[in-house]
Formats: structure tokens, C-alpha cells, sequence
């Protein structure tokens, strides 16, 4: 089994976009409103937190997303530039813990937790494929 301890508590990592109308909560299905869709702020919230860990497991290996718990407490505007940072916080066995921030260019617009398990790239395939009756 792969140790994951080395990961560095406190590590950072961050992703960004400018909302279009492909953002919006009536193209992605979320919502009437065009406005930048909730899924896309998590899923701007879970590509910062790849960035944060990603290049450091090793090959043959990757994190997938297992739980968020996140809230979406401001609506931005399509042409506006959101930010979301994830950070780090626990490292248990395989299980990564994250604290997640989104804010657009005039204030905080979400927050939350993120959970990511490594898996073993080549194991998950099989398992996937199993299910698929392969």
C-alpha cells in the first residue's frame, strides 16, 4: 500500500475562471437564473483542490472526489472572474481532507468541505470494467 503522509498539510491549490454563458445555472441545468451555476463553482472547488495534490501522487495513481459539503452563498454575473482555493487539511490513509473557497472579484461566494480518496488508477479500471460485465 502507498503512504500518502508525505502530502503537505497546509498545501494549497487553486483554479480560476471568467463566468460565460456557459456557466450559467440555465445551461447547465441548475436553475433559471444566468448566473454562474452551482455545480460549476464545485466544480471550480474540486479542480483547486487537484491542483493542490494532484502532481504529488505518485504515478499510476489519482484522487477522486467522494464527498462535498459546500454552500453557494452569493451569485456572480456572467464576465465576471471566480476563484476557488482548496487547502489541505487532513491526510488519513488514502483519504484527502480540504477546506474549499470560491470569490468572485467583489466577495466571498462559497465555501465548504471536499473529501478526495487516492485510488490505484489500474485496480479502479478493473473494478469499473468488472461492473460493466467486460
Amino acid at each position: 500500500m502507498v503512504d500518502f503522509s508525505h502530502l503537505p498539510i497546509g498545501r494549497e491549490g487553486r483554479a480560476e475562471l471568467v463566468v460565460s454563458d456557459a456557466h450559467t445555472a440555465p445551461r447547465v441545468g441548475s436553475g433559471r437564473v444566468r448566473v454562474l451555476a452551482t455545480p460549476v463553482m464545485i466544480n471550480l472547488m474540486e479542480a483547486a483542490a487537484l491542483d493542490a495534490v494532484e502532481n504529488l501522487i505518485p504515478a499510476g495513481h489519482q484522487s477522486l472526489g467522494t464527498r462535498l459539503d459546500v454552500r453557494h452563498i452569493a451569485a456572480t454575473p456572467v464576465g465576471m472572474r471566480v476563484r476557488a482555493t482548496a487547502k489541505l487539511l487532513a491526510v488519513d490513509g488514502r483519504t484527502l481532507e480540504f477546506r474549499v473557497e470560491a470569490h468572485d472579484e467583489k466577495e466571498p461566494i462559497g465555501n465548504g468541505s471536499h473529501e478526495r480518496v487516492v485510488v490505484n488508477v489500474a485496480r479502479f479500471d478493473q473494478r469499473i470494467q468488472k461492473k460493466l460485465g467486460a
